[in-house]
């Protein structure tokens, strides 16, 4: 059973920018709400991502990892719903490294981002023919113009199941807007759909935390307090769970996935800072 089997989005991504405070403190000492709701929103960016980088381990991974130029798991039409035409893949057995090259120049990708430069997976498990660890870098890595660094190293469970541990993430942000870091640990647990290749049958409980510096200079830590719920069917959202964040202004924020109920695949979701709530739209 191959180590990834749905699309997955690391805490990091969600915790990043999500640092917002409330309260009677002075307003220099203070980050208000309405001040970084957008920081929030773009947040989705670095889930993306990550989601990214599971569908191309499930995809992209060579049938056969002693073989060179292994022909993908997934069929043609899997690989371009993961990254299009912008992409050329290609695996080399005696490193056992899987590239994914979106070229120099910008090309648009199915989830409506433009990218640029690789993604390089490096398989790590100690037996080839199940692929069951995994590395996975940025080199020369850019989404829409701003330039990603993050380290992902994805484990397997057994099961479906996997973890992942985000080191050294990073984005710099383009157009001088900043730069956000972070390190996460997380759990996906597989609740249904194992034995499923394709990617709408898998169905995951995530659990984990965070820790970094958003762009805006922020630091915090993140601690998803209800497991989020991922569907494979669903393409880019979380349709269920919480997360809180602290920062280091003390001050406390609650991200909810699924403020209606309903758990619905959308963009919307809600941050709570004590009294005060606003809905948000996750790009």
């Amino acid at each position: 059973m191959y180590l990834i089997s749905a699309r997955s989005f690391a805490l990091a991504g969600l915790a990043s920018g999500l640092l917002l405070a409330a309260g009677c403190k002075r307003q220099t000492n203070a980050v208000m709400p309405d001040q970084d709701v957008t920081t929030a929103e773009d947040n989705s960016t670095t889930e993306s991502e990550t989601a990214l980088s599971s569908d191309i381990l499930m995809a992209a991974a060579p049938q056969d990892e002693t073989q060179n130029g292994s022909p993908a798991v997934a069929g043609a039409a899997e690989l371009a719903r993961v990254y299009g035409t912008c992409g050329t893949r290609t695996y080399v057995a005696a490193t056992r490294t899987l590239t994914i090259d979106f070229g120099p120049i910008n090309c648009q990708c199915p989830d409506g981002r433009y990218r640029r430069g690789q993604v390089v997976v490096r398989f790590t498990g100690a037996n080839p023919t199940r692929h069951a660890g995994a590395v996975v870098t940025c080199e020369n890595y850019f989404v829409n113009d701003s330039q990603h660094t993050a380290i992902r190293t994805f484990a397997d469970l057994g099961n479906g199941s996997f973890s992942v541990d985000v080191a050294n993430g990073g984005i710099i942000y383009a157009n001088n807007g900043g730069t956000c870091t972070w390190t996460a640990q997380c759990t996906y647990t597989r609740t249904a759909g194992y034995g499923t290749p394709q990617v709408a049958g898998g169905v995951y409980s995530v659990s984990g935390q965070a820790a970094g510096i958003n762009r805006k200079g922020v630091s915090y830590t993140a601690t998803i307090t209800k497991p989020l719920i991922k569907r494979g069917d669903c393409y880019k959202y979380y349709v269920a769970g919480t997360v809180t964040l602290a920062n280091d202004k003390g001050s406390t924020l609650v991200l909810d996935y699924d403020p209606s109920g309903t758990q619905a695949c959308d963009n919307s979701a809600s941050v709570t800072v004590g009294a005060w709530t606003k809905m948000i739209t996750l790009r």
